[in-house]
């Protein structure tokens, strides 16, 4: 009997439905499991501060003058695996369960573990981005809606811009190959918004909705 996969309902993979015609894909990827639990489910920093704590518990225990016992030491620090092991857990489900999606008409973002959700954010109603690269090789792209065009934090989490709350900004998180996504986005929303009328330029960074070239357009994305 074979064994049937949780997304094998979907048309293709990460979309919803089959293409129109016309319609593309361009790109597609998921998150680097390891990478986003350190930087979505903050666990390098996680460990740290639990590591302290045991080491504060041990210091505690180890000067009472009466001989101690290390019951609460293994306790707490079974607690600490266990709370460690289960965010790791969900931090690979949550990449497994992800795809990103980039057509020459839209970017699809499957995601959600218990209840997988489907986003879809047209070119034309994306303003501007944002590029972050880490020295480890993972990169985040975040995606900047029209006002009008606003999708809860919640429902975005982990794959939102991380301190950005008032305005949420869907982010393509902790993928390997992020300059060659962030150049495929901008060859493709070019495309699809030739034809809108430029403004002038912003007294900050460019931003997908003034940018007049595609020399212009390549400051858009701020590296960081």
């Amino acid at each position: 009997m074979r064994a049937t996969h949780e997304h094998e309902f979907e048309a293709a993979l990460g979309l919803p439905e089959e293409l129109p015609k016309g319609e593309q894909i361009l790109w597609q990827g998921s998150p680097n499991w390891i990478s986003l639990g350190v930087e979505a489910f903050h666990l390098r920093s996680l460990g740290i501060y639990f590591g302290l704590m045991l080491l504060l518990q041990l210091s505690y225990l180890s000067g009472q003058e009466e001989d101690w016992s290390a019951k609460p030491l293994l306790i707490t620090a079974f607690m600490v695996m266990l709370t460690l092991g289960t965010l790791w857990a969900w931090s690979w489900m949550s990449a497994k369960a992800s795809m990103y999606t980039i057509t020459n008409k839209r970017v699809v973002m499957r995601v959600g573990v218990v209840y997988s959700l489907t986003f879809n954010l047209p070119l034309k109603q994306i303003i501007g981005a944002h590029e972050l690269h880490r020295k480890g090789g993972t990169s985040d792209l975040s995606l900047t809606l029209k006002k009008e065009d606003r999708i809860g934090w919640l429902h975005l989490w982990p794959h939102s811009r991380p301190w950005v709350l008032n305005h949420p900004e869907p982010t393509i998180r902790c993928i390997p190959d992020g300059a060659l996504c962030a150049d495929i986005l901008k060859s493709a929303w070019l495309e699809v918004n030739k034809d809108i009328e430029v403004s002038v330029a912003p007294k900050v960074a460019p931003n997908l909705a003034t940018a007049k070239s595609k020399t212009e357009l390549n400051g858009l994305l701020q590296a960081s």
